[in-house]
């Protein structure tokens, strides 16, 4: 029987996710024997496993399941949403859904942008949102809607009809929607009991490392996708985001640099992102678009990247 859906490798990022909540775990244990330099640093190591596996474990597995068994996939869903706080299955919905259908568009004629998570969305006279307002504030926004699913306790976590984004994200089609308001649910219970379990290992810990750590790692995640539009073109589908090519970020991330690729096939496995490259080429090469000498998490060192949303009419091309 098959059990990979694409390739054996994916059992890589899946031991990635087994790994982090066990060290994750032990970082709890010895928080209070450890020193106030140990702390600092596994708060910060905390940051960094976290973010990691939303930019790319987690968003590799929202667009392409490892499993050919829907199982399996869900535990999958179960594992990682107490790795990265929050619903991997709402991050599908939001993501793959939301972000990938209107590609970070500028602010229309209602003054809003289609993209939930678009650079544009609290942004002035068509320019990006300041980078501190998007990243800053949009992890304390992330973390304040992680505190309201905590409170849904008393519903034990389902979807409420007060959840019109989530609600009109999912499918429309019966059971695939049950499933996907379900596998939300228990992806909620799911890290909502995980932190409980924290704080009766280290209460302690949990205030002051993993919250912390929490907010660090949404704050990195919204610098990445910051950078991954920044100055792109929103109305050409070949430059609405940007690549970053080098041979050693993309081993690290598994081909995570080719985010322009990953918008024109955003159902492409993750092996398969440099062969979308070359089948693109020639629509890639014909454009003018953004290509970063820096990965998106470092691309405030990018200072004379083009600003090609100037010269933008916003319509898709």
């Amino acid at each position: 029987m098959r059990v990979w859906k694409n390739t054996p490798k994916d059992a890589l990022l899946l031991g990635y996710s087994v790994a982090q909540l066990v060290v994750t775990l032990w970082l709890a244990t010895v928080w209070e024997e450890s020193s106030l330099l140990w702390k600092v640093a596994s708060t910060a190591g905390i940051a960094v496993l976290m973010s990691y596996n939303i930019i790319v474990v987690s968003h590799l597995f929202t667009h392409v399941p490892w499993f050919t068994s829907v199982r399996l996939n869900a535990m999958v869903s179960l594992l990682n949403s107490v790795n990265i706080a929050q619903s991997v299955q709402a991050y599908h919905l939001t993501h793959v859904r939301n972000h990938h259908r209107f590609n970070n568009d500028p602010v229309g004629e209602d003054g809003a942008t289609r993209d939930l998570s678009s650079t544009y969305r609290d942004g002035k006279d068509g320019e990006h949102a300041p980078l501190l307002r998007y990243a800053v504030g949009g992890a304390l926004d992330s973390l304040k809607n992680r505190a309201r699913e905590l409170s849904y306790v008393y519903r034990l976590w389902r979807v409420g009809d007060d959840e019109h984004e989530l609600q009109s994200l999912a499918s429309r089609r019966e059971p695939r929607r049950s499933r996907e308001l379900l596998q939300v649910r228990a992806d909620r219970a799911a890290y909502c009991l995980s932190i409980v379990l924290f704080a009766a290992v280290s209460w302690q810990w949990a205030l002051l490392s993993y919250l912390p750590a929490t907010f660090l790692a949404l704050t990195m995640v919204n610098v990445q996708n910051y950078y991954r539009h920044y100055g792109a073109d929103p109305g050409d589908r070949a430059a609405d985001s940007v690549s970053h090519y080098s041979r050693l970020y993309n081993k690290l991330t598994f081909n995570d640099g080719y985010h322009q690729e990953h918008h024109l096939s955003p159902n492409s496995h993750w092996s398969q992102l440099p062969t979308v490259r070359e089948r693109f080429r020639d629509r890639l090469d014909g454009r003018t678009r953004i290509i970063s000498p820096v990965p998106a998490m470092l691309g405030f060192l990018h200072t004379r990247r083009s600003l090609l949303h100037h010269d933008s009419v916003g319509e898709p091309r």
